[in-house]
């Protein structure tokens, strides 16, 4: 669910990163993302294994992230997953707001996107009425055909298309623009922030590494042909295009395309939502209560922040990768490593631990060599040098079109 609407901004990234920077960083970020899922698929394991031999009983209880963290390494683990998980969350939702009217705007633009955030503000309400994640199976393989189809039609559209007459592909130009798009494929391979609770979702959730694995090598089917051919064909007129749609001539073919992501950026608006409905349902009380209407009412609440941020900040393409630096670096990749390694840190813990280390990493040791190199790769290079360029570029973005802009990178009669 999460290459989404970041299938749209990718081949900014390249613009950004450069053809060869792009390919190797989405397959290097793709294999760590796949890791630290699989962290996190253990760490639920742990956890829930725990609890149950101490007969805690899950029957009407989702289990979240920072319940693991709290079980698993105690209340202070559990405030720093619960922070930057929500706000991650909460920021992630906006995004899909801010594609949601992005995307609209190329099939009628006789509105601005400002007002497109209004309506889509209030369709993605509705999600208050989806209980959880149970009621999301079906939705989750139409929106990977939504997906397929759109990256296929990027790429084929794009060579069809042919490049523009003296297209120039000049990344990787600044480093600023570097980081920037480097952070924006950190964030493509960082959506396990709802991990967990897809897990408890599942009949047999010990299966869920296999299958996050699989999802991962199949978006590469997707992210690597559409980015590349957008980029060989377009180059650096994607630097001021952050929306891949921009760009391409007005078809039935696209329009279909621009429709099927506004379903898929609705299902995934209430992927990254339920989550912080159900956080918000245990602080008020009301995650036990059986009534939908009740339950639905007690959300709304969480709907009207991401509403109010998608209107201040609708900067499709740099508020991605901002969000990739500053909160799925700790969120998706450091938090779980460090969890793992200090779930795991006494003798006692790995003897008796859930899940061993795979067939593929020969000791402990060597488990903890692979989740450190994670930690001080995506603290230096995706929080420092990352948070730098995407703020650095976040504020320019602020500077051109101003807070609450009206119309983001559209032409300029409007």
């Amino acid at each position: 669910m999460q290459v989404a609407q970041v299938l749209l901004t990718l081949p900014y990234s390249f613009s950004q990163l450069g053809m060869l920077s792009g390919i190797v960083l989405q397959i290097f970020y793709g294999i760590m993302g796949s890791w630290t899922a699989y962290l996190i698929s253990v760490l639920y394991v742990e956890f829930r294994r725990r609890k149950e031999k101490e007969n805690v009983n899950f029957k009407n209880h989702v289990i979240q992230w920072f319940e693991v963290l709290d079980g698993l390494l105690g209340p202070y683990w559990k405030a720093v997953g619960l922070a930057f998980n929500c706000t991650f969350l909460l920021f992630g939702s906006v995004i899909q707001l801010i594609g949601c009217a992005s995307n609209i705007y190329y099939i009628n633009d006789s509105l601005d996107k400002r007002t497109w955030t209004y309506i889509f503000a209030a369709c993605c309400a509705t999600t208050v009425f989806i209980p959880s994640f149970h009621n999301y199976r079906i939705w989750s393989f139409l929106g990977l055909a939504m997906t397929t189809y759109t990256a296929w039609y990027l790429t084929i559209a794009a060579l069809v298309n042919g490049q523009v007459s003296q297209a120039a592909h000049t990344a990787p130009s600044k480093s600023v623009l570097y980081f920037t798009g480097a952070t924006n494929i950190l964030y493509t391979f960082g959506g396990h922030a709802v991990t967990v609770e897809i897990m408890h979702a599942m009949w047999k959730p010990q299966k869920f590494k296999y299958i996050y694995l699989l999802a991962t090598l199949y978006v590469f089917t997707l992210t690597l042909p559409s980015a590349s051919a957008m980029y060989w064909a377009f180059g650096d007129e994607l630097l001021n295009h952050s929306n891949a749609f921009s760009l391409l001539p007005k078809t039935g073919y696209r329009d279909a395309a621009v429709v099927l992501m506004l379903i898929h950026q609705f299902i995934t608006f209430g992927f990254a939502c339920t989550p912080l409905y159900f956080v918000w349902e245990k602080m008020i009380g009301m995650h036990d209560t059986k009534s939908i209407f009740l339950r639905a009412l007690a959300r709304m609440p969480v709907v009207l922040p991401i509403w109010f941020l998608a209107i201040i900040f609708p900067f499709f393409g740099p508020i991605n990768s901002a969000v990739g630096s500053l909160l799925v670096s700790f969120t998706v990749y450091i938090i779980p490593a460090l969890a793992h390694m200090l779930t795991y840190r006494k003798p006692e813990a790995r003897r008796n631990a859930a899940e061993k280390p795979p067939f593929f990493i020969p000791s402990w040791t060597a488990m903890f060599i692979v989740n450190l190199f994670v930690v001080v790769w995506v603290l230096i290079v995706g929080f420092g040098l990352g948070g730098w360029a995407s703020i650095t570029n976040f504020i320019s973005q602020i500077d051109t079109f101003g807070l609450f802009a009206k119309c983001y990178q559209c032409p300029k009669s409007n």
